[in-house]
């Protein structure tokens, strides 16, 4: 387990904030222990909470072309069959995953292959589970290609409380299965749309792991 780059200034200077808030009770209040244990406390549990959220799991990944893996560690919440409008225009098996804001929000990749779209779309902050979050909402959609010259498009959906996605990859670029190609902070959504042959998996209610649960199969 190690902590996300995206987290390390910012746990940084929560560190400093923290010590300079204990510090000054410290001097203010040098008689009242119970202020100055309550406040440790207090910063002590609102650190690690920040901490966790700034995760990142080290594991092994079994690659395997017809798999489709997790992007992301969450709740499956919508399986459904929907029209893509924005690239693939056509139908498509839609599989969405709510990421909570105790859930690992680093993001990976469900297959490997060349990334063949790529955009940034600014938007709006509703709930992740609000059935306009994946058209109006700030996301970024990415298309990738496998070998076999099958696309598969995802989306990074912020929420509410998740304003700040973070996409790593370019079009052209060249990832494998179950590599990190973005974060998105405090909770949010991915969706990820499967040509209609795909063999779906999972079911709605599923605890999924970014990288390690498999939930469709292509053919």
């Amino acid at each position: 387990m190690t902590i996300h780059r995206e987290g390390r200034i910012l746990l940084f200077v929560l560190l400093l904030v923290l010590f300079g808030l204990n510090w000054a009770i410290l001097y203010f209040f040098p008689q009242s222990a119970l202020v100055q244990n309550s406040v440790i406390l207090a910063s002590v549990i609102f650190y690690l909470l920040i901490l966790q959220f700034f995760r990142n799991p080290i594991f092994s990944i079994s690659k395997d072309e017809k798999q489709v893996l997790a992007p992301a560690d969450g709740k499956v919440v919508v399986i459904e069959e929907t029209e893509e409008t924005e690239y693939l225009n056509g139908k498509r098996k839609q599989i969405s995953i709510f990421m909570s804001p105790v859930n690992v929000h680093v993001n990976r990749m469900p297959v490997g292959g060349i990334i063949s779209f790529f955009r940034y779309h600014p938007g709006k902050y509703l709930v992740a589970w609000h059935p306009k979050s994946s058209t109006e909402n700030e996301r970024t959609t990415v298309v990738v290609k496998t070998k076999n010259g099958v696309e598969i498009l995802f989306r990074q959906i912020a929420g509410a409380l998740a304003r700040r996605i973070k996409c790593y990859v370019k079009e052209g670029q060249v990832l494998d299965q179950g590599e990190e190609f973005g974060f998105i902070k405090f909770g949010s959504r991915v969706d990820i749309f499967l040509p209609l042959d795909a063999k779906v998996t999972c079911k709605i209610g599923d605890i999924t792991k970014g990288g390690r649960t498999v939930i469709a199969e292509l053919n």
